[in-house]
């Protein structure tokens, strides 16, 4: 019987230790908001359609992401991973939206980049699913490109529906 008494002790003791231990290990401590990063509101994935100056189409429903750096300051990166006219470099970007960038390295290709008349709009676009969303438009010049020959980028916030991809 004294058997029986202990093992139900054990039990219960141990029972009890485990229910305080899941109950310390919920505490987050300290502040758990993780913060946001300072161009959060310009990330994401886009849907963008490149014509060049002449305007002839050179890419069409290319996605690109635009997230920022590991600085968390105002500068950021445009990456077409490889589905457009090649371009990964650094920006830097306003309060308003609008962004610039001058010799900026091109990661995916050689050379540098030059961005221009850059604005990220607010709702300003509509996607073919009809969805209201941001746009983005820039000018870009490549350094390996002629003088006055740019790759005009212009599309829409990605909304993962599918009448939108």
């Amino acid at each position: 019987m004294k058997k029986i008494n202990f093992i139900k002790n054990t039990i219960s003791v141990s029972l009890l230790l485990i229910f305080s231990l899941m109950l310390n290990s919920c505490d987050e401590g300290g502040n758990p908001d993780p913060g946001k990063t300072n161009t959060g509101q310009f990330a994401g994935d886009w849907i963008i359609n490149l014509t060049d100056s002449d305007g002839n189409p050179v890419v069409e429903h290319a996605l690109h992401s635009t997230y920022n750096t590991s600085a968390n300051d105002n500068t950021m990166w445009i990456d077409d991973h490889e589905n457009g006219y090649y371009i990964k470099c650094k920006f830097t970007i306003n309060n308003d939206g609008t962004f610039s960038a001058t010799d900026s390295e091109n990661i995916l290709d050689s050379g540098t980049v030059t961005i221009t008349e850059g604005k990220i709009e607010k709702n300003g676009a509509v996607t073919p699913g009809g969805h209201t969303v941001d746009k983005i438009s820039f000018r870009a010049h490549y350094s390996y490109d002629a003088p006055g020959y740019d790759i005009l980028y212009e599309g829409y916030k990605r909304t993962g529906f599918l009448e939108d991809e």
